[in-house]
């Protein structure tokens, strides 16, 4: 019960409460757009940022901490993509944007808020490790599939594609913030003192600002579309995703505790915003991706708390 009441319970306090003065009009949804462009524009990645050009390169990559984790994720797209498309008819883009919200769990927003509070910020190397490969390839492979799925038959070249994919990815910031800060660690951190100072002062607001938008942002979404797809979705992510790493990291890699704690705790949140992001992007599944965020985010508290049990 600690688990749940101290670690899980104030996360999801921190998200009720945005959801709770936006849904009372005591803040405008333009106002949540602003602060949820500060977190994911400027103050995650300058998190990020930070965070990886501190990080030692040569202890936080684990192949098996990463075949663990992407193992999982992977799994949880097919799941998903095949079951839309077999399971309920769907055609192949939606299946594709469905099976996005199957494999974008909410790492940063999520897994690091719970992780921090779960372990202390010491355990999050492998957190930041997984973060800082999970937009750039989940996109870039979400998008890849898509663009595929979308061009049949109309001859789009393999060049002209793999433009299309390296723009979207590039011009992410948090992705931005990814590369500058494998810039500034593979260059022996040349960086003076008080710059350091003021990139921390933005990271710390990264965090709680972002949860509190993500409740804001979340008033906007309503449990509808096909309840099997939803279902479907959201048992990928709450329970497949992270048995997959559970059993990889256990049972094959025997991962040690704090980097079992970092893949299994990502593996096990959500699907983020960015699910449904990815489908408005396209205009396809947007109905069953957002009703997937909302549905699982919510019973997110409860499984976390499972997973958090089951965890060394």
């Amino acid at each position: 019960m600690s688990a749940l009441l101290d670690v899980i319970l104030p996360v999801f306090l921190v998200i009720g409460f945005g959801y709770v003065v936006v849904r009372a009009r005591l803040l405008a949804e333009p106002a949540v757009d602003g602060l949820m462009r500060f977190a994911q524009n400027f103050a995650v990645p300058c998190l990020l940022f930070r965070s990886i050009a501190h990080l030692d390169l040569s202890a936080a990559y684990d192949l098996g901490l990463m075949t663990s984790f992407y193992s999982g994720a992977f799994a949880g797209f097919f799941a998903c993509f095949l079951g839309a498309m077999l399971v309920f008819g769907r055609p192949m883009p939606d299946a594709v944007a469905i099976g996005f919200a199957g494999l974008f769990s909410n790492s940063l927003l999520l897994g690091l808020a719970i992780t921090e509070r779960a372990y202390g910020t010491e355990a999050l190397q492998g957190n930041y490790a997984i973060i800082s490969l999970h937009a750039p390839m989940l996109y870039g492979f979400g998008i890849a599939l898509m663009e595929w799925a979308k061009s049949r038959g109309h001859g789009l070249s393999g060049v002209a594609l793999g433009r299309q994919i390296g723009r979207a990815i590039l011009s992410q910031s948090l992705v931005i913030g990814i590369l500058a800060g494998f810039a500034v660690n593979l260059a022996g951190n040349p960086l003076p003192g008080f710059f350091w100072s003021g990139i921390d002062m933005i990271s710390r607001a990264a965090i709680p600002v972002a949860l509190f938008g993500l409740g804001g942002v979340l008033v906007r979404y309503r449990i509808e579309g096909d309840l099997g797809p939803v279902l479907m979705v959201t048992a990928a992510s709450l329970v497949l995703h992270p048995a997959i790493t559970w059993a990889l990291g256990t049972q094959v890699f025997q991962l040690e505790s704090a980097a079992l704690r970092s893949a299994v705790v990502t593996a096990a949140m959500a699907p983020g915003v960015n699910a449904y992001m990815f489908a408005h992007m396209y205009g396809v599944g947007k109905r069953v991706n957002a009703s997937s965020v909302l549905v699982a985010t919510a019973l997110s508290i409860v499984t976390a708390w499972g997973w958090l049990h089951i965890l060394p």
